[in-house]
């Protein structure tokens, strides 16, 4: 396929793919990224599919690109959107290292977060610990805690709520 013949895809189907990328993530800058990316991998898989196909299969790869950064680390961090106390740090794929002043801030952002995980009281703190600090899914807390997932994600759903106000006031008080 020429770059001419994937440019006119690109224009006939981008709102399609922005759309499904913006139901999922609710951002339109991450959405924009996300079609971006979306059409970057189906640029080199376009020959796989056929011309009356393009619709759902980009479709398709506009939803597994936006769940897999929902569910990736990157975008289960601890800090609320919009809270400037915590920067966001660079993008996800950015290939600038950080200067030796943003690890040192970096370092201290998430000793304070580490803090305020380690902070809360049963039941949150087993659950936020696992979660946050320790990266592992619903499923897997449930197990080892031997509590059914639906109160895990109760639990955690309070304990984000409890960091997020623990996290309003550190930066008020900044």
């Amino acid at each position: 396929m020429t770059n001419a013949q994937f440019s006119k895809i690109v224009s006939e189907y981008q709102g399609l793919v922005y759309t499904v990328c913006y139901q999922l993530v609710k951002d339109h800058q991450l959405a924009e990224d996300l079609a971006q990316e979306t059409f970057l991998a189906a640029f080199s898989h376009i020959d796989t599919c056929p011309p009356e196909k393009y619709r759902p299969w980009l479709a398709r790869v506009a939803a597994n690109k936006a769940t897999d950064h929902l569910r990736s680390a990157w975008h289960r961090r601890v800090t609320a959107p919009g809270d400037e106390a915590f920067p966001e740090g660079p993008p996800p794929g950015s290939h600038a290292p950080p200067g030796p002043e943003d690890l040192v801030v970096d370092n201290a952002e998430a000793e304070a977060i580490r803090g305020m995980v380690n902070s809360l009281k049963e039941p949150y703190l087993a659950v936020s610990r696992l979660y946050f600090l320790q990266e592992r899914s619903i499923e897997e807390i449930s197990k080892a805690l031997k509590r059914p997932p639906k109160t895990v994600s109760t639990q955690l759903f309070r304990a984000k709520a409890m960091l997020r106000e623990k996290i309003r006031e550190r930066r008020e008080a900044t």
